[in-house]
């Protein structure tokens, strides 16, 4: 990567910035709402998450898969109190997240997975709402209109949309035009598309024109700022072995 793509942008000439903090700095304030991609720990923004928490901001609305683990990914916000409310689908793997919500110290949204996928993609596709069969007939209902179509009952679910959303991938060029790596892809897409202004935290910065049109997971034009972090942590969830034989 060339010195001049490494330096903080003049605004409207480049979405490249130097470092995470630089590209939230003007971005975040209290209240606001974080659409934030990721599947567990996979593919998840972990420099802008870490900004996000140095930023101070509180009484956030965070809308992603999980909630991270304890003391990495938006856990790290669970950790500082800078989470209000979760929307969510999965958040068994945060004993912190457990602890707060049991005590009615945080608000939470539970959302069946690929409800919470179809309302980040209406969010960015402009779509206000959504019939879906999932969740009629539990507590997932309560409190939504339901309809029946063609001998089936419907729930009507919401479009979800984002003040910022943070997302990870593996390259971008210097457009935005983004690729994401394997299953790492997950939720960033969606969550990318429903947020009003969308900072991607990458692995690689290469020169517009150089990524194949085809290849292409999600054009620029949803992507306003890019900060490279080429030596993401990564880390595993659940280390799993197999047994050796005995």
């Amino acid at each position: 990567m060339s010195e001049a793509m490494q330096a903080t942008p003049v605004r409207g000439k480049s979405k490249i910035y130097a470092d995470a903090a630089s590209a939230l700095r003007d971005l975040v304030q209290d209240g606001q709402t974080f659409a934030v991609g990721g599947f567990g720990l996979c593919g998840i923004p972990e420099a802008l998450i870490a900004a996000l928490r140095d930023s101070g901001v509180k009484d956030l609305t965070a809308i992603s898969n999980n909630a991270g683990v304890d003391g990495f990914g938006l856990g790290m916000l669970l950790t500082t109190r800078q989470i209000r409310k979760m929307i969510s689908s999965y958040v068994g793997e945060n004993k912190e997240f457990e602890r707060q919500y049991l005590a009615g110290e945080l608000e939470l949204e539970f959302n069946p997975q690929g409800t919470l996928a179809e309302r980040l993609r209406a969010g960015g596709a402009g779509i206000p709402a959504f019939y879906t069969r999932t969740g009629f007939g539990t507590i997932v209902a309560d409190g939504k209109e339901t309809r029946q179509f063609d001998g089936h009952w419907y729930v009507l679910e919401t479009a979800l949309k984002a003040d910022v959303s943070l997302v990870k991938a593996w390259k971008a060029d210097q457009a935005g035009n983004l690729v994401f790596r394997k299953t790492a892809r997950n939720f960033n897409p969606a969550c990318a598309m429903a947020g009003r202004v969308c900072v991607a935290e990458v692995e690689q910065i290469v020169e517009t024109g150089s990524i194949d049109p085809d290849a292409v997971h999600l054009p620029g034009i949803y992507v306003d700022r890019i900060v490279l972090n080429a030596t993401p942590e990564k880390r595993i969830e659940q280390r799993t072995v197999r047994q050796g034989d005995k």
